[in-house]
């Protein structure tokens, strides 16, 4: 482990080298390309399952989405956090497909899951058609990785990582805790996000120190790893998963609001991983 972790220093620091030097053409987020043709959606009943050539025989299950969630949300039991949701599926192609979510607040969501070149973008507008404000504060995307790390719920962490003020730092080398109203997983809460609101699971003092949350394959050759525009938090959850939970901060009477995020599936390499996504979610500080 001290050799990841002098790895994710030198990689750290190089990145932000890089980036403060950058003064090339406009950066803008990879959001329109043709498709991989090696890469393949399905959906079934809330599940986006992803084919892909570093998958191996078996697809990338992805709850889209498990939950939406209300505000205030830590110190209160599940049942009294999510919104009711009915999902219909507007069109489907191994390539594109468009699901529509009714919440039971009136909320009207518009997901988008599309190949994009060797990527899998996420897009969801959301429609308050009400004449009151809603209470929908963030949504969870839940990534299955038993089969990607190999690993079962007690021993994947080793394989996931984050990043924080130390570079990339693997899940059981973050300060973790126990104490909340269900135990097991761990909450990483960014910096600006109310601790009260995120998961009721236990919640580590950690700060992640971007937007991404990730995994290694079982063999070392490949990763995964996961961003939105804004997240409330980074969970490793408790079935073998890993979230990063865009945040969506309620809606207006009549407001849309469109937030959308990406799955990278490519060699482990660390570099190319924040070469893209500096790509798509910090560019726009530079320009």
């Amino acid at each position: 482990m001290n050799q990841d972790k002098a790895v994710s220093a030198v990689l750290l620091a190089g990145m932000v080298v890089f980036l403060n030097s950058c003064t090339g053409p406009k950066v803008i987020p990879l959001l329109d390309a043709d498709p991989d043709q090696n890469i393949k959606l399905d959906y079934n009943e809330r599940m986006l399952m992803v084919t892909h050539p570093l998958l191996g025989d078996k697809p990338l299950r992805i709850d889209c989405m498990e939950a939406y969630c209300k505000k205030g949300s830590t110190h209160r039991r599940w049942e009294n956090t999510i919104v009711p949701q009915q999902n219909d599926v507007i069109s489907k192609s191994p390539h594109e497909i468009k699901v529509k979510t009714s919440l039971a607040t009136g909320v009207e969501v518009m997901h988008r899951f599309a190949v994009v070149a060797d990527e899998i973008l996420f897009e969801s507008t959301f429609t308050n058609p009400t004449d009151k404000p809603v209470d929908v504060e963030w949504m969870q995307p839940c990534i299955r990785v038993s089969d990607f790390t190999g690993l079962g719920q007690d021993e994947y962490i080793r394989k996931c990582f984050i990043f924080t003020q130390k570079g990339l730092t693997r899940l059981n080398e973050t300060n973790r805790t126990i104490k909340a109203i269900y135990r097991g997983g761990q909450v990483y809460v960014p910096a600006g996000i109310d601790r009260d609101d995120v998961n009721p699971r236990p919640l580590s003092p950690d700060l992640p120190a971007n937007k991404l949350i990730g995994c290694f394959s079982a063999d070392g050759k490949a990763l995964l790893a996961t961003a939105w525009t804004d997240v409330q938090e980074l969970f490793q959850g408790v079935i073998v998963c890993i979230h990063a939970d865009p945040r969506i901060a309620g809606l207006a009477p009549h407001q849309t609001k469109k937030i959308w995020g990406k799955l990278y599936i490519i060699p482990n390499d660390i570099n190319e991983l924040l070469r893209r996504y500096h790509r798509d979610f910090e560019a726009k500080l530079r320009n």
